[in-house]
């Protein structure tokens, strides 16, 4: 039976290795799966449906994101409360936040499938492919309850320290979905809304062991409708941690819904080769995103121990193992670039796109990871105002704009660039904020920080 990991004392590097490895093979399973979703309807049902498939994906980012953020907002005061031996407050903290993920999950529900036309519409989304995006988005937005049940689970186990967990209910969710995405398209010949299926019911399977486990062998989290309490001060806690996170993502995500909007003008082999680029991007990315998750938990363990100096420690042992992995994915993507976009489809126009988008933005990982650090720190420590502003002056101010006036100049190729600029300036001043040392204000447990 797993209680939660204690992160204040032991080797920092160690600690968060150990932590972060069972996250990492999630986190490469869960992109594992988009990958192959991506191949067979790629292969299956040809680049307009895997452009709709592409194109769903930030829409579907933007819906969601508020309220993840909250919930991410939870698992640090979890964290801190874990980190402090407050037992009373992590359960109720978890109750509450149950509570609001499930009444949450049905107006997004809702909300999403009644605007979902219009969406495509505004995006400019291809003739081509704009029916398949819509039937794609209807049936994955319908099922979106089990997606927000099954990551609060997990993001739960986390804050308290257990990464190890919820990696048995990803493999779960993993294996059946890639089997139903090939039963359901490859064997029976189904058309793109079998994909979202086979993911909902993939999620949702995943969701009932979780919830199975945890009632039956957990010492801690329990999930169910009886007797489950809302904790308005916890709640506001949440709120004040997690909303500026949400708010980040949310924006991040009509960032990247926008970058689609120019994208689009380019025509259906742009937005499909853009597709596939934001699937390779995002396995690349899992490693920093991962860590950056990781260094948040411990961060916030040890901030509300009252360990400054450890938690400092994390961050700086954390970015040197990050930067190594960096530059091994930009060198393996960058040499291996045609053969992984080959993959997914065979139309050279396509795939020749692709390769220019690697060939950028492939070598700026080591950027993108330190932003991701930094930004991590930060919300382990509870602070996520700033950074959510600086995120968004990255995008709004820099990535969009750029990206949308190189584009007019060199094509498809300047929206590329804007990329890696959004990135730099993220992390410039993330870093710069972290110097200042506010954040150690923002602690949710009293203690006394020196």
């Amino acid at each position: 039976m797993r209680a939660g990991k204690d992160l204040t004392v032991g080797k920092e590097s160690k600690l968060i290795v150990q932590f972060a490895l069972p996250m990492l093979a999630g986190g490469v399973l869960q992109q594992l799966y988009t990958f192959v979703d991506s191949i067979i309807v790629g292969n299956y049902l040809g680049p307009n449906a895997l452009g709709a498939v592409g194109s769903s994906f930030p829409v579907i980012f933007a819906l969601i994101s508020i309220i993840i953020g909250i919930a991410m907002g939870a698992t640090i005061v979890i964290s801190q409360y874990f980190g402090a031996k407050d037992l009373e407050n992590v359960k109720r903290t978890i109750d509450t936040i149950n509570i609001f993920i499930f009444v949450a999950g049905l107006i997004m529900s809702i909300v999403g499938i009644l605007m979902c036309r219009q969406i495509f519409i505004w995006l400019d989304q291809p003739p081509e492919s704009i029916d398949y995006a819509v039937e794609y988005l209807t049936v994955y937005l319908g099922g979106i309850i089990v997606f927000f049940g099954y990551n609060s689970v997990a993001a739960i186990l986390r804050g308290l320290g257990d990464s190890r967990t919820p990696l048995f209910f990803m493999l779960i969710s993993t294996v059946i979905n890639i089997i139903l995405d090939y039963l359901f398209i490859a064997i029976l010949g189904y058309g793109i809304a079998s994909a979202a299926y086979a993911t909902i019911i993939a999620q949702g399977i995943a969701f009932i062991v979780a919830v199975y486990y945890l009632n039956n062998y957990h010492k801690i989290v329990r999930i169910s409708f009886r007797n489950l309490v809302f904790d308005k001060s916890l709640f506001w806690k949440s709120m004040k941690i997690g909303l500026p996170s949400g708010m980040q993502h949310f924006f991040v995500s009509l960032g990247m819904v926008a970058l689609f909007r120019i994208v689009n003008e380019f025509g259906a082999a742009t937005n499909t080769a853009y597709s596939i680029a934001m699937r390779i991007d995002g396995l690349a990315g899992v490693p920093g995103m991962i860590f950056a998750g990781a260094l948040s938990t411990f961060v916030g363990q040890n901030l509300g121990a009252g360990k400054i100096d450890r938690a400092k420690t994390g961050l700086f042992s954390t970015l040197k193992i990050t930067a190594g992995i960096a530059i091994a994915l930009s060198a393996l993507l960058y040499i291996f670039r045609e053969p992984i976009l080959s993959a997914f489809t065979r139309d050279e126009e396509v795939i020749q796109i692709g390769v220019r988008y690697l060939q950028i933005t492939s070598w700026f990982y080591i950027v993108f990871y330190g932003m991701f650090m930094f930004n991590g720190f930060l919300r382990g420590a509870g602070d996520t105002i700033v950074p959510m502003f600086i995120t968004l002056f990255g995008l709004w101010a820099l990535r969009v704009p750029i990206s949308y006036l190189l584009s007019l100049k060199f094509g498809e190729v300047g929206i590329w660039w804007g990329i890696p600029v959004a990135w730099a300036s993220g992390l410039m001043l993330s870093f710069l904020y972290y110097l200042t040392g506010k954040w150690r204000k923002k602690v949710v447990v009293d203690k006394k920080l020196d």
